[in-house]
């Protein structure tokens, strides 16, 4: 089964965000064997950098407000054929003081979902939401309808 990991900076510690995401991880369990780590938040996004790099694993889509834009379709087509060529796959969320440079140079793929900032306990469920809409999407469902 697909690898998919989830590595963020901080814990989710609002109920309210922290169920919005396992529901999108229980959908997600049809598609891939998806985790999220949770990495402990530091003084700076560079004393974060060393944790960070060590949890990437596969084919790393780093988000980042400079990133590439893609639509929904756009990130659907791209992780099937990242999924056909049997890639493991790791997204990572920084922590709200972002993250280090050192870490989007490792980034196979920088992500952009808007030119907005977003909380990085939202951004973990928007992510989460995407990533499932790109599976049924590519599975042919209504669901992005």
């Amino acid at each position: 089964m697909l690898k998919l990991h989830v590595v963020t900076v901080g814990k989710c510690k609002e109920d309210f965000y922290r169920r919005a995401a396992e529901e999108y991880l229980k959908r997600l369990s049809r598609f891939a064997d998806t985790d999220v780590r949770e990495l402990p938040e530091r003084v700076s996004p560079r004393e974060e950098a060393a944790d960070v790099l060590r949890a990437c694993k596969g084919y790393v889509i780093v988000l980042a407000v400079e990133g590439k834009k893609l639509s929904s379709e756009g990130l659907a087509q791209k992780l099937r054929a990242l999924a056909d060529a049997g890639k493991e796959m790791t997204f990572v969320i920084g922590s709200s003081q972002g993250l280090d440079a050192s870490v989007k140079a490792k980034a196979d793929l920088l992500l952009s979902f808007s030119d907005m900032t977003f909380p990085h306990h939202l951004m973990r469920v928007m992510l989460l939401e995407q990533i499932y809409r790109a599976f049924m999407i590519n599975a042919g469902s209504d669901y992005h309808k």
